[in-house]
């Protein structure tokens, strides 16, 4: 129970965090402000604001693509539901003492240890590398190339002017 208040205090400090910074959909879809960046420089300066401009957007796009590689790898879903549902059982419901059954001494250890050997090989066949990976490359295109072709707003101008004062 005291884990699940965790969990749920760690998401209301994401929303309030990073999700407050949401910008409304027709200014992150803005098609008049869009533009090739002249050099470099530009947009590099263009990619330093808009990743600061637009960080709940992006942090919601990383979300909604973490999602849909999980829900698309049900192999890796399994995995991963069995490695969390197992801990949490026998965090939940494993013995203190040890339980004689039969020739068999059952502990916690020994639950650990069976879990561990039955999931980890499960999630090495799920291949969760190459969906971190794809993540980081799916993700990272897509906001470079919205950062780098998004033009700065008018209040960009201002931002500069009142960091200075």
């Amino acid at each position: 129970m005291e884990a699940l208040l965790r969990v749920t205090e760690t998401l209301k400090s994401i929303r309030e965090t990073r999700l407050s910074a949401l910008r409304s959909p027709t200014e992150f879809f803005d098609v008049h402000r869009l533009s090739r960046p002249a050099d470099t420089t530009q947009a590099v300066s263009r990619i330093t604001y808009n990743t600061r401009y637009f960080s709940g957007n992006y942090t919601l796009i990383i979300l909604v693509l973490a999602v849909y590689a999980l829900i698309t790898s049900p192999l890796l879903l399994i995995a991963l539901a069995f490695l969390f549902g197992g801990f949490a059982a026998i965090n939940k419901f494993g013995p203190t003492e040890p339980v004689q059954i039969g020739s068999w001494v059952i502990t916690q250890k020994l639950l650990y240890t069976a879990l561990f050997v039955i999931g980890l090989p499960l999630l090495y066949i799920s291949s969760p590398f190459i969906t971190f990976f794809w993540l980081v490359g799916a993700s990272s295109c897509l906001i470079l190339a919205h950062a780098s072709l998004m033009e700065p707003g008018v209040e960009s101008e201002y931002a500069t002017v009142q960091d200075s004062v």
